[in-house]
């Protein structure tokens, strides 16, 4: 039996463009493999140029979320538009009509999930949203319907393609930060305000979303560290690759018996591992269970027709499914009472230092890492020495720690920066 199903979207940008271009070009094929008519019975967008250039019938033309919403013929709501502000009004107003909603909005679902549950819940809808996280890549389908008969321990994962491959080509071409980034904004892969992807924001939204759903517990933003990749310089990349690593931005979350730890900051990993050539603007996600051990998901981290994807996966499954999932986990605002946050994490760490280049220089050095309680894998100087403002003479030092504190890590910058023979110029987590 054909279960027909109208569908309206909000907003017809990259996203909501490559959604209904979607939708249309493959109803054929729903019908035929999922035995769903899909339809689209409406949209709303202030463009109307831009809504003619992709044949939206004018029949189909809202001119607001009233007329959307008061259409008998849709059943679910696509949300593409972005933000927290009309979005948020807009899938607030679907849901208590009990439209089923389905989004690509990660800034919402990171931050109001648990409002807007609560209404899908009363009003017996669905709140969909794969979409929201690692654009085409079913990670989120994974962590529900795949991985469930696991403990998930660890996750790590590249999950914002902007920083990816400025970092990408930072590694490839020894090019600089800067002339990186406007390079990506030329090629429409960086916003000419670049804050939310390269200062790891994103990634923080995308980690309180997955890592909630992986540990089965509220993990609210607020509670992840976040460091982005805007200070980065080119000679930490290469060092790291002297080393044996590459250096990528990751979002990590961490539920390893002792607590839960999330953070989000630009990490240097050995070259073998598998993230290591996530390259450009791919994305992927690697997970530890404890009866699966390790897997990883890798594909299109963003664009129109791979998010697309994402969304149309989310509307068959939402037509072809009578009973609605929610999140398996109390979700509040909050994180829940009992859950206790590590913020004192371990990690190696690597760490290049200026240093003054004389005798008894690096014993001293050596010796506030041990009495910060640090020990030293790797300990090697990069470069000749070089002549700085006050005539002194100064050489770069590159250390490798072991696993260590970061508040240890921390009293021993500060110690350092402190005295008058060297300076802190770079701290990059080790992950193995």
């Amino acid at each position: 039996m054909v279960k027909k199903v109208g569908v309206a979207i909000l907003g017809l940008g990259v996203v909501g463009g490559g959604t209904y271009q979607t939708l249309v070009e493959h109803h054929d094929f729903y019908l035929k493999t999922q035995r769903v008519d899909i339809t689209v019975e409406s949209v709303l967008d202030l463009n109307l140029e831009r809504l003619k250039a992709l044949g939206v019938p004018d029949e189909c033309i809202a001119k607001s979320i009233e007329e959307v919403l008061a259409n008998p013929n849709v059943d679910i709501v696509i949300e593409t538009i972005g933000g927290i502000g009309v979005a948020k009004t807009f899938v607030t107003a679907a849901l208590r009509d009990g439209k089923t909603v389905v989004t690509s909005n990660k800034e919402l679902i990171c931050k109001y999930s648990h409002e807007l549950e609560k209404i899908a819940k009363h009003n017996r809808c669905g709140l969909y949203y794969e979409a929201s996280c690692v654009g085409g890549v079913p990670i989120i389908r994974t962590l529900l319907d795949g991985v469930q008969a696991n403990t998930i321990t660890r996750m790590m994962g590249i999950v914002n393609g902007t920083t990816n491959y400025i970092l990408t080509k930072m590694t490839y071409e020894g090019a600089n930060y800067a002339d990186v980034l406007k390079e990506a904004q030329k090629l429409g892969y960086a916003e000419a305000n670049p804050t939310a992807d390269v200062d790891g924001f994103d990634s923080m939204y995308k980690l309180s979303i997955l890592s909630s759903m992986a540990f089965h517990t509220k993990i609210p933003y607020t509670k992840i560290f976040r460091e982005g990749i805007s200070k980065i310089d080119i000679k930490d990349i290469e060092y790291g690759k002297e080393l044996g690593y590459t250096l990528k931005l990751l979002a990590i979350g961490k539920n390893e018996g002792k607590g839960i730890e999330v953070r989000v900051h630009p990490t240097l990993i050995p070259n073998s591992h598998p993230l290591a050539s996530v390259n450009d603007s791919f994305n992927a996600v690697y997970l530890t269970g404890d009866a699966v051990d390790d897997i990883m998901l890798y594909g299109r981290g963003a664009g129109a027709l791979p998010t697309a994807s994402a969304v149309v996966s989310d509307v068959i499954y939402a037509a072809t499914h009578s009973e609605i999932k929610y999140s398996t986990f109390k979700n509040n605002a909050t994180a829940d009472s009992s859950v206790k946050f590590i913020s004192d994490f371990t990690s190696a760490y690597y760490i290049r230092l200026s240093v003054a280049d004389k005798a008894g220089v690096l014993a001293k050095i050596s010796g506030i890492f041990a009495k910060c309680g640090m020990s030293i894998v790797e300990i090697a100087q990069k470069g000749k020495s070089e002549v700085i403002a006050n005539g002194e003479s100064r050489v770069p030092l590159v250390v490798i720690t072991h696993k260590t504190s970061e508040n240890k890590v921390k009293s021993a910058v500060a110690k350092i920066n402190a005295t008058d023979i060297a300076d802190v110029e770079a701290v990059i987590r080790v992950e193995e």
